[in-house]
This record gives structure tokens, sequence and C-alpha cells, in this order.
């Protein structure tokens, strides 16, 4: 993994693209990794939140995937919200992401977060600006009392250029595999930009803090992003690697007086 590592810093430099050989390689890595960091989050009880944040496209989505692709959703949770109900607008507003916060020996990740007030409830006219103004005092006290309550709280701000967006999005409405991804409030949003980049600087100057910092990663390419995102992850967890009992696999039964029945079994129609 270290020689394709390295490869991909050269060619990084050197602005060339990253290969899907070189890619995959360095990703299996990382996982391996990744595999590692949770066996010692379970034995430690380590807490961790990751927060996702950045405009529609930016490759939110696809990196979450990348992380947790190959760990147990037992410790890496993934919380995407949806719209709020009637009666979770009457509540407080961190109301509903407080019961989502990691327990001892869990990684929890949110796509999306309470970071929705100062950026599409703001841009989109779903919260007044003193509510906003609100959010923005009160965030840095809450995230002051989670990482006092022993969590690791990280968050990501995918940046991703317009151009590289709107290639994204065209991406959804033609390709069948992507609609899905595409909502009104997406098209909606789009046409906003400017507003959602004057979100994104007030957000940051009420909310980049020493105890809990936006960490920018440059979006346009997928690949580089997600490896870069894995890579910081797991620079910033102190874990180590816990060695486990050699594991072998048992001898398996004899069949004994055990005779398969004739059962008609209902097999799918084999097309491939």
């Amino acid at each position: 993994m270290a020689k394709q590592a390295r490869r991909a810093e050269s060619e990084a430099e050197a602005g060339t693209a990253l290969g899907r050989k070189d890619y995959d390689e360095i990703l299996a890595g990382l996982h391996v990794e990744l595999v590692h960091m949770q066996n010692w989050i379970k034995a430690t009880g380590t807490k961790i939140c990751i927060v996702f944040e950045g405009r529609d496209g930016a490759g939110k989505g696809g990196t979450i995937k990348a992380i947790t692709e190959r760990v147990s959703p037992r410790v890496f949770r993934v919380v995407a919200l949806p719209a709020p109900t009637e009666r979770e607008k009457s509540q407080m507003y961190m109301q509903r992401y407080i019961p989502h916060l990691p327990a001892a020996g869990e990684v929890v990740i949110f796509d999306r977060s309470w970071y929705n007030r100062a950026g599409v409830e703001r841009v989109m006219g779903f919260a007044s600006d003193e509510q906003v103004d609100g959010f923005l005092r009160a965030v840095p006290l809450m995230e002051r009392a989670i990482v006092g309550s022993n969590v690791l709280l990280l968050k990501y701000w995918l940046e991703v250029t317009p151009e590289e967006q709107t290639r994204r999005l065209q991406s959804r409405i033609e390709d069948g595999r992507k609609t899905w991804k595409l909502t009104d409030m997406d098209l909606k949003s789009y046409s906003r930009w400017y507003d959602y980049s004057r979100a994104r600087d007030a957000m940051f100057e009420a909310s980049d803090t020493d105890f809990a910092p936006w960490h920018v990663v440059r979006s346009d390419n997928k690949r580089r992003a997600r490896l870069n995102i894995i890579s910081h992850l797991l620079a910033s967890v102190p874990y180590e690697h816990i060695k486990g009992k050699k594991v072998t696999l048992p001898a398996r039964q004899k069949a004994g007086n055990y005779k398969a029945p004739d059962y008609p079994y209902r097999y799918i129609p084999e097309k491939f």
C-alpha cells in the first residue's frame, strides 16, 4: 500500500488522475486500518462522532460508503435524518440530534447534521434570521459539551466547485441509477450558489473552534477526497493495533446418519 500511496501523492502533485487500480489498492489498505481502529474503539469504549457537510453533490454519501463498507454497522452507525416532523419542529432544535450521539464503543457518522440550520434551512427560508443567529451562538457551547463528555468530534466540509457540482447533478438526471439522489430541494438550492457560500462562511466563523474545528476537503476528485478523508480520520484517532487470538477453522462434523431430503427447493432462475 505504501508504494501505491507514494505514487498517488506524486500523481496529485502532477495533477494527473488517480487510476482505479491504485485507488482500490490504497483503499483496501485503509480499510484494514479502519478494522484495526474499530477493534480498538470496541476494546477501549471510545466515542467518535463524525459530521459530514457540504453542498449537494459534494460527495458526502460516497465518502461515507467508502468508510463503512468494510466495518461493522454495529460499531459504525450512519445517521441521515429526514425532514423534521411537526412535533420535532416544536422541540428544542438540537433535541432530535442528541439521541443519536455515540455511546461507548461507537462511531456515529452524520450525513448532514445539526448544521442544516446554518445551511439549507437558512438559504431556503425554513428558519428565521433570529433562529439561525441563535443556533450559531449556541452551537459552540453544545459542541464543547459533546467534546467534554469524551466524544471525539470530527467535522468535515466537502468543498466542490460550481463546474463539478453541475456535472454531478446533471449525471443524476441522466443516469437511472442516480435519479433517486436528486430531489426538488436540490434543484431549488442549485441556483443559490452564493447564498450557500455566505451561509457557509458565517457557519465557519461561528463554529470553527479549537476544540471542534472544521476540516475542509477538496472534493472535485472523488477518489482522492475519499482517500484523504479516511487517512485524516485514521490519523485523528489515537488507536493501536490490538493483537487478537489466532483463528483457525474447526473440523466440520461428519454426516453420520444425515441424508439430504428429496425436497423441491424453489431455486431462483439462474440468468447469469
